[in-house]
């Protein structure tokens, strides 16, 4: 089983649809707040580059979604990453 540590904060749509998906698929994450907790809010902007959310970080490969990606778009990444 993979590593997933998903970050997020409470009310991104996004967000909530990654963990519907990976929840679907009975795959297991750690979900981490970004909005409560700075320390992995600063964890994350290291890792990715990134400020938004959802960034997703598979066995230490980032995943974030971008202006231009779609829901889908980036659960097809997960896809990818998952198999």
């Amino acid at each position: 089983m993979k590593n997933i540590i998903v970050y997020t904060i409470p009310n991104c749509y996004y967000c909530k649809k990654v963990k519907k998906f990976l929840a679907e698929k009975n795959v297991k994450f750690r979900d981490v707040d970004v909005k409560s907790n700075k320390t992995f809010a600063k964890e994350m902007i290291i890792k990715s580059g990134q400020k938004n959310v959802p960034v997703l970080d598979i066995e230490g490969e980032i995943i974030f979604r971008i202006d231009s990606d779609t829901g889908e778009s980036l659960i097809n990444k997960i896809k990818e990453k998952l198999e």
